[in-house]
């Protein structure tokens, strides 16, 4: 159940147009992946940095997961995202140690990943998202 990789850490933001040059101005850089992700709520864009990604998390509606996420805590870190070889394995792993999860079973994300998330609780106040070999 080992993760190997940080696959990305997100970042939820009111506006991503905005966010997205910023960080080009400030970094230079520019996303490899934009998409609409409608089971979640969100338009994603993802930035390559070294082995892993920065992902910006933008609502599509105030009530979805991020928008209320924004709304209670404004812009900022809302997970780190782990690469794992086996989401069904992981999942059933964290089960049995008692972590309480958020998804039980895997749900399709961004970029077709099979992904699951593992409640804040479990980690120090940190939403966890499992993320099924991508890096």
């Amino acid at each position: 159940m080992l993760p190997y990789n940080i696959d990305h850490v997100a970042i939820a933001v009111h506006d991503l147009d905005a966010t997205l040059a910023d960080l080009h101005t400030q970094y230079g850089v520019e996303p490899v992946s934009r998409e609409i992700v409608e089971s979640q709520g969100v338009e994603e864009a993802m930035i390559a940095i070294g082995g892993s990604n920065l992902q910006l998390l933008q609502p599509l509606q105030p009530d979805s997961p991020v928008g209320r996420f924004l709304v209670k805590r404004g812009e900022g870190l809302h997970h780190i995202a782990l690469a794992v070889p086996d989401i069904d394995a992981a999942l059933e792993h964290l089960a049995g140690t008692g972590t309480r999860l958020v998804d039980t079973e895997p749900r399709v994300g961004g970029g077709g990943h099979r992904i699951a998330f593992v409640h804040p609780a479990a980690l120090a106040g940190t939403l966890v998202e499992l993320v099924e070999g991508t890096t």
